[in-house]
């Protein structure tokens, strides 16, 4: 049974305390984007994708998830223990020597969950949209999802992907950009402003689908359903979700401070103090 609401809300709670715990505890990640996507990667994880027992690199027989803004990883990494991949208590181990969850996720470490080395910005769409033609070949009706950074759309390789997606008509994949507004230097707009994503995607002719509330659970999964509605039509679906980066904890959010900057002892307690426990810390 998939939980609901409530329950959703609990767990997001809970990762961001991860997100926040383990970020701390090392002085370095990338606690902003975390936040930001964190009720779209517990709702995934939980509610919308079909996951099968166990994990293995083929993902036959289930939907598929590919990060491709890889330093995002501590939502990533709490979200994959806490939906069953690895336990809990290894998310401790975050960012240090020989541990499994390095700052960026590898796949040399094995760590169930994670099926591409990703951090290295643009690449994540085209190693997705392999899988997702594999699906087709192998007569497998599951989808590829994707998760992408808005300024991480400013490489050039995306745009070859997403080039390809619609000219091969990979219509089992739906490809999430975070539309936050922010990266590591600034707004998107003063680094390098790229216009209407939208108008730019239905250029290269996707199914295009914008959640406005991507902080909210229940627009998450109403848009998210909406968008595998639209999958098996000819056409590659694109979700553009509006968060907020840093989303829950005051200090964070509305600025690009916190992308990749962890807290301090009293800005982890506050931050911990506006997301009380629910089920239980690592």
């Amino acid at each position: 049974m998939k939980p609901n609401t409530q329950q959703l809300s609990d767990l997001t709670i809970q990762v961001r305390r991860d997100i926040l715990r383990m970020v701390h505890a090392v002085n370095s990640g990338h606690p902003g984007g975390s936040l930001g996507c964190t009720e779209f990667l517990v709702a995934l994880y939980q509610n919308i994708m079909d996951r099968k027992e166990g994990f293995d690199m083929d993902g036959i027989g289930e939907d598929l998830f590919f990060l491709s803004n890889g330093h995002i990883s501590p939502v990533f990494y709490s979200v994959l223990a806490r939906s069953g991949y690895f336990p809990v208590s290894e998310l401790a181990t975050f960012r240090l020597l020989d541990s499994r969850l390095q700052g960026h996720p590898t796949t040399h470490e094995g760590l169930p969950g994670v099926r591409i080395a990703s951090g290295s910005l643009g690449q994540g769409l085209s190693v997705a949209l392999g899988a997702a033609q594999a699906k087709k070949l192998n007569g497998d009706s599951h989808l590829v999802y994707t998760l992408h950074g808005d300024g991480e759309l400013q490489e050039g390789q995306n745009w070859e992907a997403i080039m390809y997606a619609s000219a091969k008509k990979v219509d089992n994949i739906i490809a999430t950009v975070d539309l936050n507004g922010k990266q590591i230097d600034g707004t998107t707009d003063e680094v390098l402003a790229m216009g209407s994503l939208r108008a730019k995607f239905e250029a290269f002719d996707w199914d295009v689908i914008e959640i406005k509330e991507g902080n909210n659970l229940d627009a998450i999964l109403a848009g998210m359903a909406n968008a595998k509605a639209k999958t098996g039509k000819g056409k590659p679906v694109c979700v553009l979700l509006h968060t907020e980066m840093g989303n829950g904890v005051d200090y964070m959010m509305y600025s690009h401070a916190w992308h990749g900057k962890a807290p301090n002892d009293a800005q982890l307690e506050n931050a911990l103090a506006q997301n009380a426990a629910t089920l239980g810390d690592y």
